[in-house]
């Protein structure tokens, strides 16, 4: 999920980028931009840092373990050919 306060950063640099003619409905396009980026950003099925980070763990104890797993398999099928 994207952190709300860079969602809201994210809604003021697009309301500064208005022309001139338009700052004056700047409440209406911020709250338009805020709810077209949390619908777009909701259909992506992101996850946080701190999600994707666990998920980096796992996978690399999983391949040390699958590591292991093959050394163990390669040492046992050459003691059986012996």
């Amino acid at each position: 999920m994207l952190d709300p306060q860079k969602l809201d950063e994210l809604v003021k640099q697009l309301s500064k980028a208005l022309p001139p003619e338009l700052k004056n409905l700047e409440q209406e396009t911020r709250m338009q931009f805020k709810a077209v980026l949390e619908s777009g950003f909701q259909k992506l099925d992101l996850v946080s840092r701190e999600e994707f980070d666990i998920q980096v763990k796992v996978l690399q104890k999983t391949r040390a373990k699958l590591e292991e797993i093959k050394l163990q398999l390669e040492s046992l099928q050459t003691n059986s050919k012996e």
